[in-house]
């Protein structure tokens, strides 16, 4: 199409002048210029030929007067984009000092005051200067608001001051906002408390690619998280929870923090449900042991339910350590026991030391209680834990949970 173009352009420009010097072949036409008591006369054709030549020295002339000028501007330019190179080079490298120089210098140039100013400004911070780094960002002024208000909002955020950033990054000057200054705006919600504002946002970074596949992926898990345990009533929450896409369902943190923000509520049946599901779905450590420490009631049926994933997870400190709660919590101390010695035999910590010496304390024996308690703190530092007074542990683990048996329906239980 655009050869067609051009070839009809030329085509119809040919034509018109064939016509124009037809005209002036049968009418050459008469020009006569009076001057200073002078008279010049001559025809079209060479009034119009003189015209282009006395154009042509006038440009000649105008090109060789600015010649200096324009040579002296090209070698401002050349210095200036060389100190931009070799300023952002040294920024690069580290030279704190010298990128700093460079750069406010490379700032002089009309299209290099944005990019310039932000370097200088990194590297009054790298090297500790908060004032001059502001004075930097200052001198950009309105000439690129975007780029002045994201630099703004870095330091902003990197100085614990969320409130301002965000504040800088809504200014109307600085919209619409370029990719990093929509990840450091969702940063700044986040950090006020205002999860599910920057949840928002993932689908404009996801548009114009602000991120990675991966980072996005670890901001949507943080910020589901986040919103989940901001909700401030359960229809929030479940508002918040049914809309998250189905592979943070099952998210071990997700779930969490849906689960205790639901417990919290008092909405019993759905914090224990969600991490069912989640379990069922993919096995997770953690979320077996918040199964057990989750603050509601419905001992029964969580204790009915761990007692079935014990029949495909033998081996689960977690999931040991979670029985024994519950059956503590429903007064069963013995079996409460039996578990916490299976789940230290499986690679528990701290946390089945504390729970056994919760347990011996509530039954009235201090002094184990104080020597598991001490236990527990030697297994946090990752320190070896002391054998139980009057107790061969190690034996007595061996016994109690490393030799199962199991029962008619391939359950495993301890050898009596």
């Amino acid at each position: 199409m655009n050869l067609f173009r051009n070839v009809l352009f030329w085509i119809v420009l040919a034509l018109v002048g064939a016509l124009v010097a037809q005209l002036l072949v049968q009418d050459p036409g008469y020009v006569l210029i009076r001057y200073g008591g002078y008279d010049y006369s001559t025809n079209v054709p060479k009034a119009f030929a003189l015209l282009l030549v006395l154009l042509a020295v006038l440009w000649l002339l105008w090109k060789l007067v600015s010649l200096p000028f324009v040579a002296m501007r090209r070698h401002r330019e050349r210095q200036a984009r060389a100190r931009l190179i070799d300023g952002f080079d040294a920024l690069h490298q580290g030279q704190w000092d010298r990128a700093e120089k460079l750069l406010d210098q490379a700032a002089e140039s009309p299209d290099a005051v944005a990019v310039a100013h932000v370097g200088a400004a990194r590297a009054a911070l790298a090297r500790g200067d908060d004032a001059a780094a502001r004075a930097h960002l200052t001198a950009i002024g309105t000439t690129n608001a975007p780029s002045r208000a994201i630099a703004e909002a870095e330091l902003a955020l990197a100085e614990g001051r969320a409130a301002d950033a965000l504040a800088l990054l809504d200014v109307p000057s600085a919209t619409p906002l370029p990719p990093r200054g929509l990840v450091l705006r969702g940063e700044a919600l986040a950090a006020l408390g205002r999860s599910g504002d920057a949840y928002g946002l993932l689908g404009a970074l996801r548009q114009q690619q602000a991120l990675s596949t991966d980072r996005l992926g670890e901001l949507e898990a943080r910020w589901a998280a986040a919103s989940l345990r901001e909700a401030n009533d359960a229809n929030v929450l479940a508002d918040r929870w049914e809309a998250l896409p189905k592979p943070l369902l099952s998210d071990p943190a997700t779930v969490a923090a849906y689960a205790e923000r639901a417990a919290a509520l008092r909405w019993d049946e759905a914090a224990a449900r969600s991490i069912e599901q989640a379990v069922d779905a993919r096995w997770d450590e953690s979320l077996v042991a918040l199964y057990g420490r989750l603050p509601i009631g419905r001992f029964e049926q969580r204790r009915t339910q761990a007692e079935r994933w014990l029949a495909t997870h033998p081996a689960s400190p977690a999931l040991l350590v979670t029985l024994a709660r519950l059956a503590r919590a429903q007064g069963q101390w013995p079996q409460a026991e039996a578990y916490l010695h299976r789940s230290l035999a499986q690679g528990a910590n701290a946390e089945a030391w504390e729970e056994l010496g919760d347990g011996f304390a509530a039954t009235g024996d201090e002094r184990l209680a104080r020597q598991c308690y001490a236990n527990a703190l030697r297994a946090a530092r990752g320190e070896a834990a002391h054998e139980l007074p009057g107790r061969d542990l190690r034996q007595q683990i061996f016994d109690q949970a490393v030799v199962e048996v199991r029962d008619e329906h391939g359950v495993p239980r301890l050898r009596e």
